[in-house]
């Protein structure tokens, strides 16, 4: 296996991270040196050359390599096995759907938030519940690390060069789940993308923060799902955004469970009561203009379609919060994408 990247040397560990600080190849975090040995395992655990070109970043005229991106899963502190399911979210990333130079260097401030789907999510250990979105677990933590220092070191989506997020959000590290199919309502998630159940995937998604909801009182999914849509109404208000993911965790998906709710009906049901007035966007200053009484009556949709919710369950069994996560609003927009998890 002949790697082709230029060598660097260092006299001890401490040197090596010392290196990558100084070349600008952390994101801000210590990194684990990617010795030639670290990477070759990395690549035998895909099977993968290293001159597979994984990704074509068309603004960028950046082809990303099967042996680039293995460098970076292993300074993001990567095993082996997990190199499959970074190099599938690489793929991702340079789909015309996703459009990766909208949200990679707006200033909108979007992150790759990561769903794993099918068995590989159970034998990696990838989060699935409490403390979904928090630290803890190295395959989450370090999957979603290495997809952004893939951006930073590969395609050079360094911030405040061609990443110009005015805010960012922590997501910027790594924002990657897995979706708990064990307890939910409904089918595996990538099951919606044409998958099988036992098919292993992944989905990419260019995403603002997770906006937490709580509902302790509601005991139908109706309740829980208006307290969604109510807060979902004007949460970001610029009805641009292509899609939504909304994570509900235990109890609530224990109640959409019992109540016999869809997927599809879980859907509409928000497509239908997210929906905002034009007058309220003008009064929020939001959309430009004088209010009027047409206004009142005109309803603007967060998506434009129902399916563009991506309903999925995820998070600790214990309490009443759930999630929505807005989905980058630029002005083409930028859609969710999946790909099959592939391993030799």
């Amino acid at each position: 296996m002949e790697l082709r990247s230029r060598r660097h040397m260092a006299p001890d560990v401490s040197g090596a991270i010392e290196l990558c600080y100084t070349n600008g190849w952390t994101d801000g975090l210590p990194v684990v040196p990617p010795t030639p040995d670290r990477v070759e395992a990395m690549l035998a655990a895909s099977g993968l050359a290293p001159d597979r070109q994984l990704a074509f970043i068309e603004n960028r005229q950046i082809s990303v390599t099967a042996e680039k991106v293995a460098i970076n899963a292993v300074m993001a502190g990567c095993k082996a096995e997990y190199m499959p399911v970074v190099a599938a979210a690489v793929e991702a990333l340079a789909d015309p759907l996703y459009g990766y130079h909208g949200p990679a260097t707006s200033t909108g401030g979007s992150a790759v938030f990561m769903v794993v789907n099918g068995p590989i999510a159970r034998e990696l250990d990838i989060n699935c519940g409490d403390n979904l979105f928090g630290p803890g677990w190295r395959a989450n933590a370090t999957i979603g690390r290495a997809v952004r220092l893939v951006m930073r070191n590969v395609i050079g989506t360094l911030p405040g060069e061609l990443d110009r997020s005015s805010l960012g959000h922590g997501g910027k590290y790594t924002y990657c789940i897995a979706e708990n199919e064990a307890e939910s309502p409904w089918p595996p998630f990538h099951t919606t993308r044409g998958f099988r159940a036992d098919q292993n995937a992944v989905t990419i998604f260019a995403a603002l923060a997770p906006h937490q909801i709580s509902n302790q009182l509601s005991a139908t999914a109706e309740g829980i799902l208006e307290t969604m849509c109510a807060l979902m109404r004007m949460s970001v208000g610029t009805a641009r955004q292509p899609q939504y993911a909304t994570v509900f965790a235990g109890e609530h998906s224990a109640t959409i469970k019992k109540s016999g709710w869809t997927r599809e009906q879980v859907q509409q049901y928000m497509f239908d009561n997210s929906q905002a007035s034009v007058a309220e966007h003008k009064r929020a200053h939001i959309s430009a203009g004088d209010v009027t009484a047409q206004d009142e009556r005109t309803l603007v949709p967060l998506v434009k379609e129902p399916s563009d919710f991506l309903v999925m369950s995820a998070g600790g069994r214990a309490g009443v919060q759930s999630c929505y996560i807005p989905g980058w609003g630029g002005k083409n927009g930028s859609q969710s994408v999946s790909r099959e998890i592939r391993r030799p």
